[in-house]
């Protein structure tokens, strides 16, 4: 499998794309730059201004406030999509715990596809949705 193939069938089971056509996640794959970062190497800083949605490829990372591990995230996973809606900085580290790859989508490129394909646009709000469900559920237990 060629690594075209392969990023098109991962931008495909995230969420935010499901239900796009092979053409349109091929688009959305050729879009993006492929980031190696070593196991313990930090790949967001929480704090640091936020360009792009992240979508791991291979390896495991976890989501860090402070000395707080709060997720873990393994290929699929993905983190940084608040960047591409506002220009606040990090809210969270984001630390590869052994060798990964990322496929790095940024803001720019994104509003495009946004602007190009209204399935982008469901699949946005969807999850945004069950975002907020998920943390509104967390906050009243």
């Amino acid at each position: 499998m060629d690594q075209s193939t392969s990023s098109t069938e991962l931008f495909g089971s995230i969420p935010l794309f499901r239900g796009l056509e092979e053409q349109e996640l091929k688009a959305i794959a050729n879009q993006t730059k492929e980031m190696a970062f070593r196991g313990g190497e930090t790949i967001v800083k929480q704090g640091d201004a936020g360009l792009g949605f992240y979508v791991i490829a291979d390896g495991e990372a976890v989501v860090k406030r402070g000395k707080r591990t709060v997720a873990k995230l393994g290929r699929g996973s993905f983190f940084g999509e608040m960047s591409l809606f506002d220009d606040q900085p990090r809210s969270a580290d984001v630390v590869a715990t052994e060798p990964t790859k990322c496929l790095v989508l940024l803001r720019w490129n994104f509003w495009s596809l946004v602007s190009k394909n209204k399935k982008v646009t469901r699949g946005l709000f969807q999850e945004m949705a069950r975002r907020l469900r998920a943390t509104d559920e967390a906050l009243s237990d």
